[in-house]
């Protein structure tokens, strides 16, 4: 794990030390739902590529330009701007499939020999976040900033051909070997094949970090031919891709837009939730549990629109409403770390002991399993903070600081940290961790 980890830090700061400042725009977006619809999409493909569905996480950037790459081992990041663009699910498992061979293939050990030059490894869980700012979490609408500048997603972003080529290779054998269209690949690519003719600043950065040529779509061409009917039409791939996409337009574009074309998607209970999310972006709370209702009148069982109900409350300040959504999706969903997450964030909202002695270890949990989520560790501290334990809360408070970049904050609580926590222990520890880590970046 802490290999991974220091690979992950490594590649960052490679990024971002080629990367202007103005260029950190991008944020991650964290919705349960949509990372599950994207699970069940991907599942099959990595299980065909060898890679563990449980460790490779496939995350959604927010971001309009087309684009999907790979950091480290363990998650592949796609552009919302790509899925939005996108016309059906066989198409973004065809994403999902290259973006695995670059992993299955070992695309990223010479990123790796590249990123030990930077020599600033930090060891902290959360090391992905390190130079960027927090936006929110929970919902589509929050996340964690990790964008990077175009040119240096050119530089280390950027694939070899010869590697484009393997990746297309062993990706079209992962979706014939996961009876998903090989189709999709095709068509997939034809959609960016105007853009070598285009200015390079016109260009998505799909173009420039994946080198695009004729030659490659006819190599496409050729192994979908090869392949056959090797694929058809799956019905719950189909479900998914409308969920995800359905649900991140509807918190992406404007709610008048959703309205006009929830009717586009062919199931009842997504067509309901895109216009349950549209109402409550229009202030509308009413409306739009009441759309959530009849979303749940297909999927009575569904954990994530317990979920979206609690984001809902949550965001009206119905504090306690939340809390019970939350829980009930927790009941459903009881290991998500998004959703333990959000359930705790409610319990401090709510405040009270018994309340905020719930949600600590909720936190704790969730922190120990989704580094990603820089929100909990927010709520982790301000819930030690009112439990009164200063130790802890300026421990937390100081990862945060550190995932933000914001080192001389993480240096004082930090230190602050270690000196009222007992020596030697895991606190204090972690303390020690963040004042390295700070120091080396330094």
């Amino acid at each position: 794990m802490r290999s991974i980890i220091r690979l992950i830090f490594c590649a960052l700061i490679l990024a971002l030390s080629l990367a202007p400042r103005a260029g950190l725009a991008a944020t991650l977006v964290r919705d349960p739902d949509i990372e599950h619809a994207l699970k069940q999409l991907g599942a099959p493909i990595l299980r065909a590529a060898g890679l563990s569905t449980s460790r490779v996480g496939i995350y959604v950037i927010q971001d309009g330009s087309m684009n999907a790459f790979v950091l480290d081992p363990t998650a592949i990041y796609i552009h919302s701007g790509l899925i939005l663009r996108l016309s059906k699910a066989s198409e973004l498992q065809s994403v999902i499939a290259h973006e695995a061979a670059h992993i299955a293939n070992g695309h990223l050990v010479r990123r790796a020999a590249n990123a030990q030059s930077a020599k600033n490894v930090m060891m902290l869980g959360m090391a992905l976040s390190a130079a960027a700012g927090a936006a929110g979490a929970g919902g589509a609408a929050g996340g964690l900033a990790v964008g990077i500048a175009s040119s240096a997603q050119r530089v280390f972003y950027g694939h070899t051909r010869a590697e484009e080529a393997a990746a297309d290779q062993s990706g079209m054998r992962y979706l014939a070997a996961a009876g998903v269209e090989t189709s999709g690949a095709v068509s997939l690519m034809e959609l960016f094949a105007g853009q070598e003719a285009l200015p390079a600043r016109r260009q998505d950065v799909y173009a420039q970090s994946h080198p695009l040529s004729r030659d490659r779509l006819r190599q496409i061409k050729a192994l979908a031919q090869s392949y056959g009917a090797s694929g058809k039409p799956n019905a719950e791939a189909d479900y998914w891709f409308d969920r995800a996409k359905g649900k991140l337009s509807a918190f992406v574009r404007n709610p008048k837009w959703t309205f006009q074309r929830s009717k586009d998607s062919p199931y009842p209970d997504v067509r309901a939730m895109r216009e349950a999310v549209a109402h409550h972006r229009l202030n509308q709370t009413g409306k739009a549990l009441a759309k959530l209702d009849q979303a749940r009148q297909t999927r009575g069982s569904d954990p994530f629109y317990d979920e979206l109900r609690g984001q809902i409350l949550m965001e009206s300040r119905n504090f306690g409403g939340a809390a019970n959504a939350y829980g009930a999706a927790l009941q459903r969903a009881p290991k998500d770390p998004l959703i333990m997450a959000s359930y705790a964030r409610a319990l401090v909202a709510l405040g009270g002991t018994d309340r905020l002695r719930k949600a600590v270890p909720l936190l704790e949990r969730s922190t120990a399993q989704d580094w990603r989520n820089s929100q909990a560790l927010r709520d982790l501290g301000a819930a030690y903070a009112k439990l009164g334990n200063p130790g802890m809360a300026a421990l937390v408070t100081a990862e945060a600081h550190a995932m933000h970049g914001r080192t001389k904050e993480a240096r004082v609580l930090a230190q602050r940290a270690a000196d009222l926590l007992p020596r030697g222990a895991p606190g204090w520890q972690r303390a020690q961790d963040v004042l390295n880590a700070v120091k080396t970046e330094n």
